[in-house]
């Protein structure tokens, strides 16, 4: 029985291929908790090496001292790492701050002063 490699080569190629298509982005969930004492106004996220902010994930809502919330990050995007940009009350002593994260291994964030 003679095998032809290139064909076998070719078919695993597709197989792997097809493979990678198919699978779907998953949705990056993790809780955030503002542990500062000012009012969380915006949080934005985007995958590290976008130049851009993506839409602020809050919205129209605040998160205040000591509260958390349910974060989903569904962009479709199979990408890890991402830039965080954190901003609050213009009466705060805070200043915007911005983080790094792997969005993949992370349960939750703690935000603090």
């Amino acid at each position: 029985m003679t095998f032809n490699v290139r064909a076998i080569a070719a078919g695993a190629v597709a197989v792997c291929l097809a493979s990678a298509v198919s699978a779907k982005a998953e949705d990056l969930v993790f809780t955030l908790t503002n542990g500062t004492s000012s009012v969380l106004t915006e949080f934005y996220t985007s995958p590290t090496g976008v130049d851009n902010w993506e839409a602020d994930v809050l919205g129209r809502d605040v998160l205040n001292p000591g509260e958390s919330a349910t974060v989903t990050i569904s962009d479709g995007r199979s990408v890890c790492n991402y830039d965080m940009r954190f901003e609050f009350t213009e009466d705060s002593d805070l200043t915007t701050t911005t983080d790094t994260q792997n969005l993949c291994d992370l349960g939750d964030y703690t935000i603090h002063e």
